[in-house]
């Protein structure tokens, strides 16, 4: 008779992503897996494989509800450039309340092992070029309604957008100043002035 697991897999999979988006791929052990999931190291193997399988899981969950909650946020705005100042504030205000200072799961991989892992590589590249789709799609959505002049270089605003939203997560690690923070996004959107 086969084993029946006794552990949410869906729960197990969030407290894996809890934990590397906090420590790290190498900084977490199989250890700390098995200490924080609080099931076995054969139920893990058994059930995900290995630490590297169970992170990319649980990267891969983290991504999808990243680019899920963003394209949500943004259908829900009435104004483009409104819209955006709101996302950026949102994203200063998570990183700012933070405690752990963990940042962006996405952000803290791509430092940790873009230049050490082709298909990390590859999926953080495909990430990139889903956000600024995503935000190359709300930019053309304005001007369609016009709220902005047609003729701008959208697809540079777009990538810029990307850096910038990226970028907000690194920064407030080590400086949490709004004001700058808040500066630098109006000149990014003066842009669409």
């Amino acid at each position: 008779m086969p084993k029946v697991k006794q552990f949410n897999q869906e729960k197990a999979l969030e407290n894996a992503m809890k934990i590397f988006w906090k420590k790290g791929y190498y900084d977490t052990s199989m250890q700390d897996l098995v200490d924080e999931l609080g099931i076995s190291r054969s139920s893990i193997y058994d059930t995900f494989g290995g630490k590297r399988e169970l992170f990319l899981k649980s990267f891969n969950l983290y991504r999808k509800t990243s680019i899920s909650d963003l394209q949500i946020f943004l259908n829900s705005q009435r104004n483009v450039k409104i819209g955006l100042q709101k996302l950026f504030q949102l994203a200063i205000n998570e990183t700012i309340e933070d405690k752990d200072k963990k940042g962006c799961f996405l952000v803290n991989t791509t430092t940790e092992l873009a230049t050490k892992d082709d298909e990390i590589k590859n999926i953080l590249e495909s990430n990139k070029s889903t956000l600024t789709t995503i935000f190359l799609d709300f930019l053309e959505l304005g001007e369609k309604r016009g709220e902005y002049k047609k003729g701008k270089d959208l697809r540079s605003i777009a990538n810029l957008l990307f850096i910038l939203y990226n970028g907000i997560r690194v920064v407030t690690k080590f400086k949490t100043n709004p004001l700058t923070l808040n500066s630098s996004i109006n000149i990014a959107l003066s842009l669409l002035d």
